[in-house]
């Protein structure tokens, strides 16, 4: 059995960014890791996402990655990441992370985007606790996160999800910064890498979004993986 179980959020729009976000995770990671995309479509076949189209979604997993701890079993510790990911750290490093007693960890961000629409056109909506959903490390059998059924993912409200109301304040751990690096938001480090690479308002696999941080490692990784990728 995998020592972390690793959801990626896949959107049929950008499979590159996930093949790129599995591909870099598991180069560096020293422990046993089994990664698997949420994919809307499979969910919606399987008769437990019945949420309707929100015109405010800017991905296929805006809500599906609240399953991660369903399909995980209710069981362990689970990672869920969004695919505009590159990764230079080792997962291993957040078992330090893992604290019984809380239902989630992820970075606690206090980011307030200026933008107003997204690489692909899509809104850019601002809101508290902002892309703290975007890499969180479930403790899948806690109470609080035993929450998160089918039934109450497809009833509640985006804010209720995102901004993790489902858990106690005291229930939501740290993770560093250096996890969820935003590009073109947080802090270049003084040396190395950050750990984890969020492309959050546009990545290399977009023509007009080659200008940013660690583009080449990301291409380069992407090539790798298809010789014949180009942006789109």
């Amino acid at each position: 059995m995998a020592e972390l179980s690793v959801y990626i959020g896949w959107d049929s729009r950008e499979d590159i960014a996930y093949q790129v976000a599995k591909e870099s995770l598991l180069e560096h990671a020293s422990i046993d890791v089994d990664v698997h995309p949420i994919k809307l479509q499979e969910l919606v076949d399987r008769g437990v996402y019945t949420r309707p189209v929100d015109p405010l979604a800017s991905t296929e997993f805006t809500y599906s990655r609240f399953f991660t701890p369903w399909l995980a079993g209710y069981k362990g510790w689970a990672l869920f990441c969004d695919c505009d990911f590159l990764f230079f750290g080792d997962v291993a490093d957040l078992l330090q992370y893992r604290n019984e007693d809380q239902a989630v960890a992820c970075v606690h961000h206090d980011y307030t985007p200026k933008e107003g629409v997204k690489m692909d056109g899509k809104i850019q909506t601002t809101y508290p606790r902002k892309n703290w959903s975007s890499f969180m490390l479930f403790n899948c059998d806690h109470p609080s996160t035993r929450k998160l059924t089918p039934a109450l993912i497809n009833a509640e409200t985006g804010a209720f999800l995102h901004r993790l109301q489902w858990a106690d304040d005291r229930e939501i751990g740290e993770i560093p910064e250096e996890w969820n690096w935003l590009e073109g938001w947080s802090s270049k480090p003084s040396a190395g890498y950050p750990k984890g690479v969020h492309y959050t308002n546009g990545g290399p696999w977009f023509k007009n979004w080659q200008e940013v941080e660690y583009a080449e490692k990301w291409l380069d990784k992407a090539l790798s993986i298809d010789p014949r990728f180009a942006p789109v």
